[in-house]
């Protein structure tokens, strides 16, 4: 793979830079720059301008309304989308159901909701873990039992984040309880709208609402909303893993982390230098960015295989533990470039238009919380523990 971009692809990324420039909101970036809480309407909007342009589903294929762009372009666009400051793109619709409904869901179900992901008419959220079911997916235990053209469903999800936000959830739902447990689970979308749903906030220590649980009490499911076949769902479920955690793997995030990261400690002073002249931590900076730079390589190689028409299998879980880990450790490099700054946690500073007093450097207010809270990406979708038992697994064949 030729790792230098042609002149055609320099003429992208000039073209991708004119669009942020023009149309992506300073409010927005600042916003996103600073740290700061992001509302629903905030993400909405980004959305909604990224599919104005055409741009907003660039890994779809053309026929569904993806720009047509190679592995390349969606790589620059994702970068330069991070290092400009924009908003994250609510993955749960775009980047997970909607690979899965193109791959497995039939033609209706791909004319009716493809439309509506796009054009931000539908809010999905995941309904995935449940209180015994995390990491090992396949013992979920809420249930989906057929009577005459609809499901019923009873059960819980937990985690769901951004439940609070969402009109609808596409749900691992057991409908065989006499197979083996990864044989008898289906694929099913949820309106949660219907009676009997119920969405709990959870409250994390930083005090975010961001996930949730979802409680399911005999909700009415139509038949036609089952994607793929009834008991087959695993199939759909390992597939849309493979793009959650290529996802989360961040590597757009992590580039623009670490120019934060720079810039920060070129400003903070320690022992009379600026931070990056610290040998300790100019040691640390520099094995971060040289992991990240191999980390680029082989999401392009992912994205390249997927383009062709590939699923990625073993090299999602590669990104998955390499990206965490990169982005915990600039998390963790930010916070000690704010050294006692950090400590202090003025929840009121994460919000747009406070005016109260500036306890250290710009970056001291979220410093903390974000490295608090990101914790979590070393488990969510599938613990790195799980992720090295797959390669292990699909890989050495142990």
């Amino acid at each position: 793979m030729d790792l230098n971009f042609t002149s055609e692809e320099e003429a992208f990324r000039t073209e991708v830079l004119g669009f942020l420039r023009e149309k992506l909101p300073e409010r927005l970036s600042s916003k996103v720059k600073q740290g700061l809480r992001l509302s629903k309407a905030d993400m909405e909007e980004w959305h909604a301008i990224l599919n104005e342009r055409g741009w907003l589903a660039n890994h779809w294929p053309e026929q569904w309304g993806g720009p047509g762009w190679s592995a390349v372009q969606k790589f620059i666009f994702e970068n330069e989308c991070a290092l400009a400051g924009a908003p994250r793109i609510v993955p749960f619709g775009l980047s997970m159901l909607g690979p899965v409904l193109i791959k497995y869901g039939n033609e209706a179900q791909q004319k009716y909701w493809l439309p509506r992901i796009l054009n931000g008419e539908d809010w999905w959220c995941q309904g995935y873990s449940e209180p015994g079911a995390g990491s090992d997916l396949a013992a979920v235990k809420t249930t989906a039992v057929r009577e005459g053209d609809h499901y019923i469903v009873n059960g819980q999800k937990t985690w769901t984040t951004l439940g609070h936000h969402a009109n609808m959830i596409f749900c691992l739902v057991r409908t065989n309880t006499e197979v083996k447990k990864q044989q008898g689970i289906s694929f099913l979308l949820i309106d949660m709208n219907t009676p009997g749903v119920e969405v709990r906030p959870i409250i994390t220590l930083d005090g975010e609402h961001e996930v949730n649980e979802v409680f399911f009490t005999d909700v009415k499911v139509p038949v036609e909303n089952l994607v793929g076949e009834e008991d087959k769902g695993w199939t759909c479920a390992k597939y849309l893993l493979t793009y959650e955690r290529t996802n989360i793997a961040g590597v757009g995030f992590s580039v623009a982390g670490l120019e934060k990261v720079k810039i920060a400690a070129d400003r903070v002073m320690h022992k009379g230098k600026p931070l990056s002249q610290d040998p300790m931590f100019a040691a640390r900076l520099a094995k971060v960015e040289i992991d990240l730079e191999n980390m680029k390589t082989t999401n392009l190689r992912v994205i390249a295989a997927v383009a062709g028409g590939g699923v990625p299998g073993a090299e999602s879980s590669m990104l998955k533990i390499r990206g965490t880990e990169i982005r915990q450790e600039l998390l963790a490099l930010m916070r000690k470039a704010m050294g006692v700054y950090a400590l202090p946690f003025i929840e009121e500073a994460l919000h747009a238009g406070y005016d109260g007093p500036q306890v250290g450097p710009e970056e001291a207010a979220s410093a903390a919380s974000a490295y608090f809270n990101y914790r979590k990406l070393s488990i969510f979708g599938g613990s790195n523990e799980i992720q090295k038992n797959i390669i292990s697994k699909m890989i050495l064949g142990l």
